[in-house]
Parts: structure tokens; sequence; C-alpha cells
């Protein structure tokens, strides 16, 4: 659709460039709809410089790189604000006080496409069964669009694309879903997968006495993706997340609702991508599919030739029989015990497919885990136990890893990437897996978990070629 009507003339502020893409197609569709738009962002231009090249060419783009000023979020028509911004940012309580439109990228595309949505949410698993429903859509033979909180992907850009007979799916985190509540608007679909602390960095309180507890805001937020549903839209729940978001919120659900497990995948499905929170991925795109009334034997062919997606137990390469996989986007503690036993269950060790923190009797693996980052203040127990299982344990250096190094005194830490991954090779034999699983975020020594995964990719194809 033709939407720059909306936009031409208009004088806006986009808070928010980042080095994910996003930012960057954002200002460009603007821009090209003729808005007189000013980039703004905490980080330096020195920082930005590859976001900010590609944009240099519009004249109608002003900079503000390194800092926020005032004046821009007043005598604006709209700001445009990037997830993440902080909760009390006195620039949105600025353009706020002087009723400025504050919106996000994934609401405001739903709003002036007007077109079916199917949103995704949750602490993990929300890219996984994004890219599965995408996936079964193309399939059936459905104009589909993806967007949300996917790396390079400007959703606002997608408005050049949509028509009225496309189906939008969108990847949508907590800070996106800040916008849906603010819009008053819900997915007609939604999926719920699960729930874990996540952001506490951001949310929540760092005292050790209440770090245990998920902080109500983040859940708050990604409750906004059924709260304003109506009965005839659908919420798909994850079994894992349910009992908490029904006890919360349940006199608050109007749509139709589903609760999902592992199970609801047909036993004779087998999937090419490893471990029981990938079926229970697949049964959440699989419930979606027959809300939209798309065959399972449609579903079945996507969801069985399904491989993973980059940085999500990624198999990089096999090399003199060992196994080298990419797990970067793993930035919880939950996501990295999900890949250890999705691993482990290839090996034939058993684990509970029910509950994947609860595991057989200690028997050393032959995982080689690189690991450690910047804390995010979550618990780290659970992870911890099952450390003791591995071959061996490489750390990244970061304040997570500082949190956690007494636990782990026998394990070796390293302030490059580089240096952790000869290590691992070094103490790697055939039958052995080296596994990129951080538990932690990558700010500090990354730019982000993107490039994170990206240089250990890098360094992987250094040692063993492309």
């Amino acid at each position: 659709m033709d939407a720059s009507a909306h936009f031409r003339d208009k004088r806006i502020t986009l808070m928010g460039l980042g080095l994910l893409g996003r930012g960057v197609g954002d200002a460009r569709y603007l821009a090209e709809c003729g808005t007189e738009l000013i980039v703004t962002d905490l980080k330096p231009r020195g920082e930005l410089a590859e976001s900010v090249t590609q944009l240099e060419s519009f004249k109608n783009i002003t900079f503000v790189l390194g800092q926020h000023r005032l004046e821009d979020f007043k005598n604006k028509d709209l700001i445009l604000k990037a997830a993440g911004v902080p909760l009390d940012s006195i620039y949105i309580a600025e353009a706020k006080k002087n009723d400025i439109p504050v919106r996000m990228s994934a609401d405001l595309f739903a709003e002036l496409s007007g077109v079916a949505c199917v949103g995704i949410t949750g602490t993990r698993g929300k890219s996984t069964v994004a890219q599965m429903i995408y996936e079964i859509l193309k399939a059936s033979g459905k104009k589909v669009l993806l967007g949300g909180n996917m790396r390079g992907i400007s959703t606002l850009a997608l408005l050049k694309e949509v028509t009225s007979g496309h189906i939008a799916v969108l990847e949508l985190d907590s800070w996106q879903l800040q916008g849906w509540g603010e819009a008053r608007m819900s997915p007609h679909i939604a999926v719920f997968t699960t729930l874990y602390q996540d952001h506490l960095n951001y949310y929540g309180s760092t005292s050790l006495t209440t770090r245990k507890e998920h902080p109500e805001q983040y859940l708050a937020d990604k409750a906004n993706i059924f709260l304003y549903q109506k009965p005839e839209d659908t919420l798909i729940l994850g079994a894992q997340c349910a009992p908490t978001i029904i006890d919360k919120y349940g006199e608050n659900i109007e749509a139709t609702t589903l609760v999902v497990d592992e199970t609801k995948l047909p036993d004779t499905w087998v999937l090419r991508i490893p471990g029981i929170h990938n079926r229970y991925d697949a049964a959440l795109a699989l419930a979606a599919a027959r809300a939209m009334d798309i065959s399972d034997e449609i579903s079945r062919r996507a969801l069985e030739s399904f491989s993973s997606i980059s940085g999500r137990l990624e198999l990089v390469r096999e090399v003199n029989g060992v196994k080298i996989y990419n797990d970067t986007t793993a930035t919880t503690p939950e996501a990295t015990l999900a890949a250890l036993s999705a691993l482990e269950s290839m090996s034939g060790r058993t684990t509970s497919q029910h509950d994947e923190s609860k595991f057989s009797q200690p028997v050393r693996t032959s995982i080689i885990l690189i690991m450690g980052g910047t804390d995010k203040k979550l618990d780290m127990n659970a992870l911890l136990a099952k450390l003791t299982d591995m071959k061996r344990v490489i750390l990244l250096a970061g304040t997570g890893t500082d949190r956690i190094k007494h636990e782990l005194t026998g394990s070796m830490i390293y302030h490059t990437l580089s240096d952790a991954v000869i290590d691992a090779f070094a103490h790697a034999k055939a039958g052995d897996t080296i596994l990129f699983s951080p538990a932690f975020t990558s700010f500090g020594m990354f730019k982000n978990e993107y490039d994170r995964g990206d240089q250990f990719v890098e360094l992987v194809e250094k040692h063993y070629g492309k």
C-alpha cells in the first residue's frame, strides 16, 4: 500500500538508530516518504558508522548522535521510538507533555496497513515460532510478510509491500508490545511461547532478595499481545507460561484460548531441528496454522523441512567428527539449558520431556561450552548445577561471568572470543561438540548478540574454511 501521504511533510523524530538494520530501514522509509526527519541516538557517530553511512545521502535527515536533545521532542508530528527506550525517559515524557504521538514501528504498521496480524512473543522461542508460522503460510500459498523483532527488517517499510490480502507475522518483544499497549491494539492471532526471568537490568530490581521474583512490568508489557483481542480472535498459550498468564489475566482474556505443549505435535512428525523445546515451538506454530484453517498436511511439510535459524542452535559445520553450534541468541540460562538438553537428546542421554531444567543423573558429556558475557541479574543456579556435566566450560569476560566465576574455578576466562575458540578447538576430539551458548547478553565485548554470533562463525571458518 502507498502510505507515503501519511508521513509526507511531517516533522518526525526517530529515537534510536542502532546497528541491527531496523532503525536504518525505518529512517530510509520515512525519508523516502518526504518527512523532515531527526535521527537521534545516544551512541556516537563512530559506533553507528555502519548505519549512518546508509542514510547520509538523504538531505531531509538530520543526525543528532551521542546525545538526545529535548528540543527534538517538541514541535514534532510524531516520535518513532526504538525498542529498549527507558520507561522513565525524560525525552518521551517531554513529547507526551507536548501532546506529540509516540509510536513504535510494529504497531504503527499494523494500524496503517489494517491487515491480519499473527503476533508471537515469549521469553524464549518467539523467533523460531514466528519463522515456522511464516514458512507454513508461504507453503500454503498465502501472501505473507515477516517483521517485528527480526534482524535487518524494518516493519514500517513493509508498508511499501503490503496489500489487503497479506498476513503479517510479527515477532514482538516486550518493548515493542509497549507500543501495542499504548495504541490499545493486539494481533488477531497471538502466540505466547514461554515466560522466564529476563531483562532484569531494564525492568527489575537488582536486589539479591528480589531478583528471583519475575518483574511485573515485563509480563505486563508482554500481556499487550492479548489484552486488546476480541472474542473472534485467538490466543495460543504455551503450557509453560499458561498457568501464570491465566491466573493473572484470565478475567481479561476475551479471545478463544488454546493451551499447547509438545504433545500436541503428532509423534509421527520428524523435525530436522533437535530438542523438545523445538517440538514445543512447532506445536505452537501448528496451532496457529490450524487457527488460520491451514491443513495439517501443509503444516507438516513446512515443519519437517524447517532448519535452524541463524544463531539459534545453528549447526555451523562438522569437522573431523566435531560438531560446532552457534547459539549466540541464548541470552538467558534457560536458553542455554535448552540447547544442552537438545544436544544431549541427540546423543541418547535421557532428559525430561516436560521440564528441561530436570536432567538425569550427572554423566560427563562430550560438550565443550563457550559461555559468559554481560549480566542481566538472572538466577543462574540451575545452569551452574548443569555445568558440572560438561567436558569443558570456557568463559568470556563480562559482568555476568564475574558473578559466577567463583562457581567455575577450573574454567579459563578470556577477553577475546578468538582465544576462547582456540581453547575449544585445542580440547575437542572426534565425537565432541563445541557449543557457543553464552547465557548472558553480548554488550561490552560485542555490538550485539548477532555481531557475537557472526564473529563466532567467522572464527570457525578461519580455522576450518568455508
